[in-house]
């Protein structure tokens, strides 16, 4: 295979070789020596064939051949646009096409501003020469600098210090389509342009005063037919002997195929190739030209967009129907906001954003988002198909001063994201304490895969009190997370993360073999009074095939009696009697494993299951026990129902665990209402293992548990 494809490469080099030799020859080949013409086809095909095919891209091969023809005469701006096509022709395959013409065409470009460069520096050195020469013999001085300057390839002009244009030639005469009739007499300043580069005429006034010798810049000029011509200015001072500005000679290179072609290729480079639109990198390098130098309280918006249901365009129509939808879209976009001096940009795909420059306030952001939205509520009719098109966006509108450009566009795209899940076909307006919980989710899951290689988990154990002896009789483990830059995170924040990547299977298994580790030491070091341990099992855990030998090799490992283990699911566990997870729970119950069903009352609790469940225990979730003491709530029915939901587990023969307890008056009615076990802030915080070793080891005190105050 790798021959075949090094064959085709041959061909085509060859091919481009044969067509290479062939355009310079028509170019200003016949004049040159055929050995020497031959040379210059090989050399230079040979550099361009490099610089298509190198991995990576070397652009100053490109640039060497360019400057090769320069070097050899080829001149004529007609041969470059014919090279720059066949290098687009023969380029196609590949995708290099614009950066391999860019390339040469600009080391074309400098070669022939450097060789221009050249003949203008001689020209000016010839002129002051001639200038000099004038002092001592006025008449021949004065004919070889009339011959060289009617002569000059190049246009020049002669003006005095006041910007009266004094001569001009040939060549300046047809770069402006004038005769010198129209050309005497009138003033330096009266060539004006809309488009000329900004500080050109401050730099003018400078030489003229005397501040500086000669300068050089790109203008464009209006000519005598009304075109504009484009060329490369170089305006020089002439002193007399005791350094007094006396004259200025302007010297002119017609630049204006070259300019053209340079703005198609920054078209190219800059614009979406199917849509028309501003691309990305044309996106923020105007979004960050905002950022340079704001005026004080200067503002922006921005406009996030995003269709919905492409996909599905793509899916059924095919990729052709899409890319006829996205640039009906963009027809669409362009033609509402454009007008309103709003900028359209496509970033890929199906998202587009919208800028707002000197945006007055967030009423104009979300008018800009409204316009979006009725922009697209009629459907695009494409061929026989009448697609219905929606979009979502998300809206930021900030002082400049308060954000970064990167930062900006992140906090609209995942105002975005709320959009689509707040369902789709709205805007969003963003929200600083959203976009802060958003990008803290973003950290969270960045750096989680990594965290456990690094050692940033530990975890807690929360006391487990049996109400009617007040002994600690299990406690749970709780993973926290040292986080370099978020401190210390519970469970509550990466757990959820952890389990939408899917994280959670390697860290729950290194949360088991930490617990059942330090459990074993426990039993070891107390025997009988070490407490029973209770470990979370996350939904994505218990439907793993692995489960049940994950957790036998940890035991086995660990050497931690099964019967001391408590595993706690939830109730979205087993989502009836034919789950797959149901067969792992009963292997896990036979194997000696205890199960119990955690944060029950918090969801559509179904009571069926737990008759089906091989559980043995029920824990009442702890912001259930909360809301008991909630004035806005019945707390007497509500105590009523825990009565009730700790009658119904005993008559299941399930042992009820109450979480959440924080004083010593719910305990004592849990208690009375024969709930067994609880935690809760009243019996301890979670705490590192050696706290519940000292809690083991003074278990033979007079129930130190209930006695404790919150």
């Amino acid at each position: 295979m790798t021959g075949e494809l090094s064959e085709a490469g041959a061909d085509s080099g060859s091919a481009f070789h044969d067509a290479w030799a062939g355009l310079l020859r028509a170019g200003q080949g016949s004049a040159v020596h055929p050995g020497t013409l031959s040379r210059i086809v090989g050399r230079s095909a040979d550099l361009l064939i490099r610089a298509r095919q190198d991995q990576p891209f070397d652009r100053h091969l490109a640039e060497q051949a360019g400057a090769m023809l320069v070097d050899a005469h080829f001149t004529d701006p007609v041969v470059l646009a014919h090279a720059v096509e066949l290098l687009q022709e023969h380029s196609v395959r590949d995708g290099r096409g614009p950066a391999l013409c860019g390339a040469f065409a600009a080391g074309w470009a400098a070669a022939l501003r450097e060789r221009t460069l050249r003949e203008q520096e001689a020209i000016r050195l010839a002129a002051d020469t001639a200038r000099q020469e004038v002092e001592r013999a006025l008449r021949s001085s004065e004919a070889r600098f009339r011959a060289l300057f009617e002569s000059a390839a190049i246009g020049i002009g002669l003006g005095d210090t006041e910007g009266n244009i004094l001569a001009v030639n040939r060549a300046l005469q047809e770069i402006f389509g004038a005769s010198p009739e129209d050309m005497r007499g009138r003033r330096v300043n009266d060539l004006v342009h809309p488009e000329d580069t900004p500080g050109v005429w401050e730099t003018y006034e400078e030489l003229i005063s005397g501040k500086r010798d000669y300068f050089q810049f790109d203008k464009p000029y209006y000519r005598h037919d009304g075109e504009v011509v484009w060329t490369h200015l170089t305006v020089s001072l002439i002193r007399d002997d005791d350094g007094v500005p006396q004259y200025q000679v302007a010297m002119l290179e017609d630049i204006t195929d070259r300019y053209r072609l340079q703005e198609r290729l920054r078209h190219q480079a800059t614009h979406d190739p199917l849509t028309g639109l501003p691309n990305r990198a044309a996106f923020f390098e105007r979004l960050e030209r905002l950022f340079e130098e704001p005026e004080p309280g200067a503002r922006f918006g921005l406009c996030y967009v995003d269709l919905d249901g492409f996909k599905v365009v793509n899916d059924s129509l095919g990729h052709d129907m899409g890319d006829q939808l996205l640039t009906a879209v963009a027809g669409r976009l362009d033609a509402a906001l454009t007008p309103l001096g709003h900028m359209v940009a496509r970033l890929g795909g199906d998202e587009f954003v919208v800028l707002l420059e000197n945006c007055r306030g967030e009423q104009e952001a979300v008018a800009a988002a409204k316009t979006v939205l009725a922009a697209l509520a009629k459907p695009v009719l494409i061929g026989d198909h009448k697609l219905a098109v929606g979009a979502s966006v998300g809206v930021l509108e900030r002082r400049i001063a308060t954000t970064t450009p990167g930062a900006a566009v992140r906090a609209a795209d995942l105002t975005l994201y709320r959009a689509k899940e707040a369902g789709r076909g709205r805007w969003t307006l963003f929200d600083p304490k959203e976009n802060a919980r958003a990008v803290s989710r973003y950290a969270v899951s960045v750096r989680m895969p990594s965290a456990l290689d690094r050692g940033e988990f530990f975890i807690d154990y929360q006391p487990m009190v049996d109400l009617a002896g007040g002994s600690l009789v299990a406690v749970e483990a709780l993973v926290r997370w040292r986080h370099p830059q978020l401190g210390v995170l519970g469970p509550e924040e990466f757990v959820g993360v952890a389990e939408e990547t899917g994280l959670i299977m390697p860290l729950g298994r290194w949360v088991l073999e930490q617990a059942c580790g330090q459990a074993a030491d426990w039993v070891a070091r107390f025997g009988d009074r070490a407490p029973k341990l209770s470990v979370n099992l996350a939904v994505r855990q218990a439907r793993n095939a692995g489960l049940v030998g994950d957790i036998d090799r940890i035991l086995r490992s660990t050497g931690l009696d099964p019967a001391m283990l408590q595993l706690e699911i939830t109730e979205s566990t087993v989502v009836g009697p034919e789950d797959e997870a149901l067969k792992a729970l009963h292997a896990l119950v036979d194997m000696g494993v205890s199960l119990a069903v955690d944060d029950f009352g918090t969801g559509w609790s179904n009571l069926a299951y737990l008759r089906d469940l091989p559980v043995s225990g029920l824990k009442i979730a702890g912001s259930f026990v909360g809301d008991l003491h909630d004035p806005a709530k019945d707390t007497h029915l509500g105590w009523r129902i825990v009565s009730g939901l700790v009658s119904l587990a005993h008559t299941l023969g399930l042992t009820v665990t109450a979480e959440g307890v924080e004083s010593r008056a719910d305990a004592e009615r849990l208690r009375l209402m024969g709930c067994d076990w609880a935690q809760g802030w009243h019996f301890g915080r979670p705490v590192r293992p050696g706290e519940i070793a000292r809690r083991i080891a003074e278990a033979d005190l007079p129930e130190p548990d209930l006695a404790r105050e919150n």
